[in-house]
């Protein structure tokens, strides 16, 4: 991808500062959704990344992984997983507590989502300090999938969020912002 195209996705994504608490400069990615061209760039550089990877499930983070997520299944002929809150998904689910940059939280997936013999690509919007992605890594981990990839649309890398992760844990992000 041109790297006019790689600045033009840059500058859509609107800057909210003090949200959803003081000193966070929260990064809103529905900007970047509204344009049917950013959507299309976005899918082609995405899934470019991972075509030739054997991805057979691509898993979403509730609730803005759940947006390029499934485009992302699409594309790479694969099925899509949900991560959820507690209480949102109806079958029986394994769960994984962590902390975030503002508090604490959990996450959710159905138990039998996963086979052993799975590539899994794990989607979400944005690494930060990288507690959400690392909680749905290790959940994925427990499921015993053959391999797993992370994505993000988003990196904060001031952060240090990628750090979070094992060496061997290939790790791609398509915007980087130092704030």
């Amino acid at each position: 991808m041109s790297k006019e195209k790689i600045e033009r996705l840059k500058q859509s994504v609107r800057n909210i500062p003090d949200f959803p608490i003081e000193g966070i400069q929260f990064k809103d990615v529905t900007t970047l959704f509204q344009s049917p061209e950013n959507l299309k760039d976005l899918s082609e550089v995405l899934t470019s990344s991972y075509k030739d990877k054997g991805i057979t499930k691509v898993v979403g983070i509730e609730s803005r992984g759940f947006i390029m997520g499934p485009i992302l299944a699409l594309n790479l002929d694969a099925g899509f997983i949900p991560i959820r809150k507690p209480g949102k998904l109806p079958a029986e689910t394994i769960e994984e507590s962590y902390e975030k940059e503002y508090g604490f939280d959990t996450i959710q997936i159905h138990k039998d989502s996963l086979e052993p013999d799975d590539v899994v690509l794990i989607h979400d919007d944005l690494l930060a300090t990288g507690g959400t992605m690392l909680a749905a890594y290790k959940l994925i981990k427990r499921m015993g999938v053959k391999k797993i990839y992370i994505n993000f649309i988003i990196e904060l890398e001031l952060l240090k969020g990628r750090n979070m992760f094992p060496k061997d844990v290939e790790v791609e992000t398509l915007l980087k912002y130092d704030i």
